[in-house]
């Protein structure tokens, strides 16, 4: 990304993320009846939270520690509080103009309203974000059966583990790898694919702790393969991409690799190497070139961008991450707007889409509106074959 852009990218997050703390500061400054030194406590330790996931971003770049890591994870938690703290807090300032026009909240009532508003919001706030936190460290597997209808030789079934969005850093650890892998051992696949982001960001809490070297692949007819995703390019991916192919990941940057079969398999860089990395992906017409239509055409592509070009292209089937399904309610229905899919299955023409609401997480260790997952996905080839598996 160029300088000059990222200085006006940076600037537009750091006013808004300013102007949402600000909001939250003042609801809970004018609620609570202070006395002088504590409205001098509620302000450091409110400025302490604010800042502290931008502090320990900036002190990741320059050296990762479990400081950082603490760092993260507090900030984490507050961005999540300050998501839903800015939408009760909106939703009781309807009440209270609605209540002040109709003259049912008299004027010596409003610092009881005031209070109670602060006292709701924070007591629903704080029990999402716990279910929300639960729910995030208890992975699922999501599994789907489908069928093409394209030849393959000596196989009719392929059964697939895909994981997007790992994000391997300062909140997921040495654990949740480890769980992970145990996960993806049970499956028994014959292939494994990871569909980007990988790493969280800063390669730094990785390389610390070696995390990848706690990934345990489990022995496959078919191998792993990986794709990028933006966070690869986000974090350098001149250090992230050569880390993790040297734990023995193929990584398909614009690649075509046949299995077992005849199957053809298509890695996209992710479509960020541009603004990060300053190299232009191919177009997915480039890459079909030589692609034989009546083999089974499986694309990994990161972000669930222009499906129109998978079902153009012929794609069977395209495999998907990136959007976390929101991750935080009520953000998925947001993404529903702006993927045509941001989670799950869809046919489109002949082309079988899926897209994952990924393993890991950014931010803050909390899903309250989708599920850490990894896929499993039973493919039935019906277009004949010489052998059955």
């Amino acid at each position: 990304m160029k300088n000059y852009q990222f200085i006006v990218f940076f600037s537009i997050v750091i006013t808004i993320y300013s102007l949402a703390n600000a909001y939250i500061f003042f609801k809970g400054y004018h609620a609570l009846q202070f006395q002088r030194e504590n409205k001098i406590l509620y302000t450091v330790i409110f400025i302490t939270l604010a800042v502290t996931f931008i502090a320990a971003k900036l002190l990741e770049s320059r050296h990762s520690s479990v400081f950082t890591d603490g760092l993260n994870i507090i900030g984490g938690f507050w961005m999540g509080f300050m998501l839903y703290a800015i939408m009760f807090f909106l939703l009781s300032d309807i009440f209270f103009i609605i209540l002040r026009l109709t003259g049912l909240l008299e004027s010596g009532n409003i610092p009881a309203f005031r209070r109670w508003s602060l006292l709701i919001t924070s007591g629903i706030s704080v029990l999402l974000i716990a279910g929300g936190f639960i729910n995030a460290v208890i992975p699922v597997v999501k599994e789907y059966n489908i069928t093409i209808n394209k030849r393959v030789d000596g196989i009719n079934k392929l059964r697939v583990a895909a994981v997007s969005d790992i994000h391997l850093g300062s909140i997921i650890r040495k654990r949740s790898i480890k769980k992970l892998s145990g996960m993806i051992e049970e499956m028994h696949p014959d292939v494994i694919f990871l569909l980007g982001d990988i790493v969280d960001g800063e390669i730094g809490p990785v390389l610390r702790g070696d995390l990848l070297k706690y990934f345990r692949e489990p022995k496959t007819r078919d191998g792993l393969y990986a794709i990028t995703g933006n966070h690869e390019f986000i974090g350098g991916a001149a250090k992230t991409i050569p880390y993790i192919e040297s734990k023995g990941i193929r990584v398909l940057k614009d690649e075509v690799v046949i299995l077992p079969g005849g199957i053809q398999v298509i890695g996209r860089l992710d479509r960020d190497s541009k603004r990060f990395y300053n190299r232009e992906r191919q177009p997915l017409e480039e890459l079909m070139k030589g692609i034989d239509h009546s083999r089974p055409i499986i694309l990994l592509d990161h972000q669930p961008f222009h499906l129109y070009e998978t079902e153009k292209n012929g794609i069977d089937l395209q495999l998907s991450g990136h959007t976390h399904n929101g991750q935080m309610w009520p953000l998925n229905y947001l993404t529903r707007k702006i993927y045509e899919l941001s989670y799950g299955y869809m046919k489109k023409g002949n082309s079988q889409i899926i897209v994952s609401s990924g393993f890991g997480l950014w931010g803050p260790r909390v899903r309250s509106g989708s599920h850490s997952e990894v896929l499993l996905i039973n493919i039935e080839f019906t277009g004949g074959s010489q052998g059955n598996k």
